[in-house]
């Protein structure tokens, strides 16, 4: 249910002039709000959200925000625990140029070089709808196996999206990752959920990061996520690589880090992509 104006206007401290519906993704629905004092603001919302959800992004938001690399839309507010909703600025968007893709890339490669004093997170939050930990770790093999793919790979089964051999398999493959991932590189501050709807485009602005799941962790899978369903164009990696080359065999990890978002994917969409984690797992596993 769409929160009511008057939980609107007490979050925002203003009154609603308008609202409009708008697209608001595969998860939640969206409104474009007009205020009084002339602000156009941009309110998420979904039935049966809980307030942590909204508070959980808005921190994500202004941790990458503090890392002055690439923009974020300013939190307005976040609607109370019976109308949770997240209230951003609007970003009014535009075409994306090859110069804009060029500066994601640039500015990606400073928001992780901004880095973090351990891998992990100062709380829990939200991959999609989904609760992610981030509980520290000082060994990035250790956290991305014991953190991310095992508890999510359990999730999937649960979920009907792949079988129990698989889950078999992915604890194959984290018994291998010390040998795989590279465990010399300090933690980078990652969006932790960069495919190409989570980016904006500003019109005459530049690109904006929306919807983070927010980690410190290796890189690389900031750029693997990018690679996995498209809509970044060449000059992007380019451009990172530019300011901040990778290291050898960056190639090969791709399907190691793109594991953890197919799983994502099948404990929310079921098994269609539990044959690509299948896939991948095939080229690591026997």
């Amino acid at each position: 249910m769409r929160p009511p104006r008057e939980a609107i206007e007490a979050a925002l401290g203003a009154s609603v002039v308008d609202i409009r519906s708008v697209p608001g993704g595969d998860v939640n629905q969206a409104l474009r709000v007009a205020l009084a004092d002339e602000r156009d603001v941009f309110i998420k919302y979904r039935r049966g959200a809980r307030r942590d959800l909204y508070e959980a992004e808005a921190d994500g938001l202004a941790w990458l925000g503090s890392a002055a690399a690439l923009d974020v839309p300013a939190v307005i507010g976040v609607g109370p625990d019976e109308h949770a909703f997240l209230a951003l600025e609007w970003v009014e968007t535009g075409p994306a140029s090859i110069d804009d893709h060029r500066l994601l890339g640039e500015g990606l490669a400073e928001l992780h070089a901004v880095g973090a004093e351990q891998f992990g997170y100062s709380r829990g939050n939200y991959i999609g709808p989904l609760s992610q930990p981030n509980d520290a770790a000082t060994d990035w093999p250790e956290f991305y196996g014991q953190t991310r793919l095992l508890p999510m790979a359990e999730r999937a089964e649960l979920a009907g999206g792949i079988e129990r051999h698989t889950v078999a398999r992915v604890e194959q493959l984290v018994a291998r990752l010390p040998e795989l991932l590279p465990a010399d590189e300090p933690p980078a501050r990652l969006h932790g959920d960069l495919w190409s709807g989570n980016v904006l485009f500003a019109r005459n602005g530049g690109p904006v990061l929306i919807d983070p799941a927010v980690y410190a962790g290796h890189r690389e899978i900031d750029l693997a996520m990018m690679r996995l369903f498209g809509g970044f164009q060449d000059v992007a990696f380019a451009a990172y690589e530019s300011v901040a080359p990778l290291q050898a065999g960056w190639a090969e990890r791709v399907p190691v880090y793109q594991l953890y978002p197919l799983l994502v994917h099948a404990v929310l969409f079921g098994a269609t992509y539990g044959s690509s984690v299948d896939a991948i797992l095939t080229r690591y596993t026997h």
